[in-house]
């Protein structure tokens, strides 16, 4: 007897041909918008780490000499990062400075929003004339 032979119907193995093929088109843009979302994921984490970066940079260089935290916090950071939406906002007293910097998320996943990170530090201030 056949081995395609399947009760009263015979199974032709060509009638499966491209099957698979037209599966894995079904699934392809299920499997690009999850790489889409873990780029969008691996971006966001960056521009945090990129914030923190420059608060830490900003808020030392504050401490050591008033007024150019916000120049050293904007060189610290990736220049495609330095644009008019990165904000810098220092606050000094007499026993420390903290400086707050806000940068926008851009989306690459489409119909997600853009997000903003806001990273905060702080350091001794070690300028001797106080403010």
């Amino acid at each position: 007897m056949d081995r395609y032979w399947y009760g009263r119907f015979r199974r032709d193995p060509a009638a499966d041909r491209g099957q698979a093929a037209l599966e894995y088109l079904g699934f392809l843009p299920f499997l690009l918008l999850v790489a889409l979302c873990g780029i969008q994921l691996g971006w966001a984490a960056y521009v945090v780490q990129q914030a923190e970066t420059a608060a830490r940079t900003a808020a030392r260089a504050e401490a050591r000499k008033p007024g150019s935290g916000a120049a050293a916090g904007r060189a610290a950071i990736r220049e495609g990062l330095r644009g008019p939406a990165t904000t810098f906002d220092v606050a000094t007293s007499p026993d420390a400075v903290t400086v707050t910097v806000r940068i926008p998320i851009e989306s690459i996943v489409p119909g997600v929003g853009n997000g903003k990170t806001t990273r905060t530090a702080t350091m001794p201030n070690d300028d001797p004339e106080g403010p």
